[in-house]
């Protein structure tokens, strides 16, 4: 496991801008309380999530989780992602299966991605992606997710990063509430 936080730490060095230190390293249980505030952050300006879940931090440790990582800033938690095994429901690896013959097993689902409002613009969502990636490769995984269709400027970073669209479906929530999501592939490694 340290070889694979090692890899995930290569992955995400690299500088910001001048002056400012911004790093992605994995999650430690002492995070969540600075995860939740940010999260509240980014619901209150963007609606992510769409459904404001009643345990936050419970939320960002989901059934199957395999790892996360947390971004910071001048040594402010400045965003977040997490990696989990697949669960039913999940849109994404059964698209996958489809164009390519994989089991749906074979993938891992990259979810609970935010950046703070005030840091993004710093590619600090690309290298949290980035350590998502590396890992779930590192675990013989293909990475995939799924976005709501109306998070514009999310698809837009995807697309960016040349993951592959593999379709859009609808999904029902446990709130009841039926979506449209957009669901991608990460690019071949």
């Amino acid at each position: 496991m340290a070889d694979l936080e090692e890899r995930a730490n290569v992955v995400a060095s690299g500088s910001r801008q001048a002056g400012a230190v911004a790093s992605v390293r994995p999650r430690r249980a002492d995070d969540l309380a600075d995860c939740v505030r940010v999260l509240g952050d980014v619901h209150s300006t963007d609606g992510y999530p769409a459904d404001w879940p009643d345990r936050p931090a419970s939320w960002l440790t989901p059934d199957g989780l395999l790892a996360a990582w947390v971004a910071e800033s001048d040594g402010r938690l400045a965003g977040h992602v997490g990696l989990a095994r697949s669960s039913p429901g999940d849109l994404a690896p059964v698209l996958w299966s489809g164009r390519t013959g994989g089991r749906p097993e074979l993938t891992a689902v990259i979810g609970r991605f935010y950046v703070a409002p005030g840091e993004r613009g710093h590619h600090l969502g690309a290298r949290l992606l980035a350590c998502a990636v590396a890992h779930a490769r590192a675990l013989g995984l293909h990475p995939v997710l799924d976005v709501l269709a109306t998070d514009t400027a999310a698809v837009a970073l995807y697309r960016r990063l040349g993951w592959t669209h593999l379709g859009s479906g609808e999904q029902r929530w446990a709130s009841g509430r039926t979506v449209t999501v957009h669901c991608f592939a990460a690019p071949r490694g």
